[in-house]
């Protein structure tokens, strides 16, 4: 065999070598440089752990300001801390935190063109007999994670959403909401819910 064809040759065998090697690392390039997909399983978690810290701060001084100083006294808890949980946790964990309400008590609890109408389909939900504490709703929207749940009216609830409010509870609910919608709500509905946004 001349040298000649001994050069061809090699360079066949080099060609298909570095052919082969390319087809190996091409796709394993481009699979690193390609987006990587948002986990939203880890978000879903993150937001349902938020939604318990804000209620389990929230419930307990409620109860304790009913049994130490009555309705009026958790009215003013509610309108006071309620809010600034709602800060804390959202400088703590960097989503942003709040409760909205289709019936909403003060400005704040306003829902947006998308909160309205994950709520409306709550509210639909509820009716056809899911339990508000198992109900919630997430999308990614705009580059941002958004995760809403719904808020239920517990036992706890009527004595200032309910449909029958005593008279110092309605005057005290004037003078601290004076655009207060939140009432005439019975056990079991969807009164709101905690909305939670994470930018992605």
């Amino acid at each position: 065999m001349t040298k000649t064809r001994l050069f061809k040759q090699w360079q066949k065998v080099s060609f298909l070598l570095f052919a082969l090697l390319m087809i190996h690392l091409i796709p394993a390039h481009y699979s690193v440089a390609q987006p990587v997909a948002s986990d939203t399983t880890q978000l879903h978690t993150e937001a349902m752990i938020i939604v318990q810290k804000f209620s389990g701060a929230l419930k307990p001084q409620l109860k304790k300001a009913l049994q130490t100083g009555g309705p009026l006294q958790a009215i003013e808890i509610c309108a006071t801390r309620a809010p600034n949980i709602a800060r804390t946790l959202s400088h703590e964990t960097g989503w942003e935190v709040k409760r909205v309400s289709l019936k909403p008590r003060h400005q704040e609890a306003q829902p947006d063109t998308w909160e309205t109408k994950v709520l409306q389909t709550f509210n639909q939900r509820q009716q056809t007999g899911e339990v508000a504490a198992e109900i919630n709703f997430s999308e990614l929207v705009n580059g941002r994670y958004r995760f809403m749940q719904a808020q239920g009216v517990e036992p706890l609830c009527l004595t200032c959403h309910g449909q029958q409010l005593a008279k110092e509870v309605e005057k005290t609910l004037k003078e601290y909401y004076p655009n207060d919608q939140a009432t005439g709500y019975s056990l079991g509905q969807i009164r709101g819910a905690f909305s939670l946004t994470k930018q992605l």
